[in-house]
């Protein structure tokens, strides 16, 4: 019953968060009043966790709580769950779009949500920076300077951007190295 349970569950937050990964959050946020399955304290830890790995963070969450609530069978069951809705949608549209796509109207319509898809990539790009590198609410609490920057946060980057920029060693590496060596470096200075 727990697994029906997963699968409608994330059925419903895939069905419903139009705009990717982090569309579903606010789903997530009801799953775990509603169900208890995990606190709103451990969701921000998922958050940081599927942020910082490879794959979209929906899935990655999705995976997360399937595995905690119901093991393995939990973690695949939620997981498809949360991406069912999403291949129906995707199989319906090309199966559609099969049909118009040498239509002038339709090529224009595509080429004109490019500015749209890049302005939705700058946006998450922005938050993530604002919430990784600045306090801003403690600053907002405290209204002192030094509380809007989180030093330990900034100085990793700085190291990073340094890295991959400017040592030539380093440059042509995996960005999972840094992904990795991030982690490792947060875990020690307990960021």
């Amino acid at each position: 019953m727990i697994l029906l349970r997963l699968f409608f569950e994330f059925f419903k937050a895939g069905l419903f968060a139009v705009g990717g990964g982090m569309a579903t959050l606010p789903f997530m946020y009801d799953i775990s009043t509603r169900t208890g399955w995990f606190t709103h304290e451990m969701l921000a830890d998922m958050i940081a966790v599927s942020e910082s790995t490879p794959g979209p963070i929906g899935v990655n969450m999705a995976t997360y709580v399937g595995f905690e609530t119901a093991g393995i069978p939990g973690a695949v069951t939620a997981t498809i769950g949360l991406v069912t809705p999403s291949v129906i949608v995707i199989l319906l549209i090309a199966r559609a779009l099969k049909a118009f796509r040498e239509n002038k109207t339709v090529e224009a319509g595509f080429y004109g949500l490019r500015p749209c898809s890049v302005g939705l990539i700058a946006a998450a790009g922005f938050l993530v920076v604002k919430l990784a590198l600045f306090n801003t609410d403690l600053y907002g609490q405290s209204g002192q300077l030094d509380d809007l920057f989180n030093v330990k946060a900034l100085a990793l980057a700085a190291v990073l951007l340094v890295c991959t920029r400017y040592v030539k060693k380093l440059k042509g590496l995996h960005p999972i190295f840094f992904i990795l060596a991030s982690a490792v470096i947060g875990i020690v200075f307990s960021f």
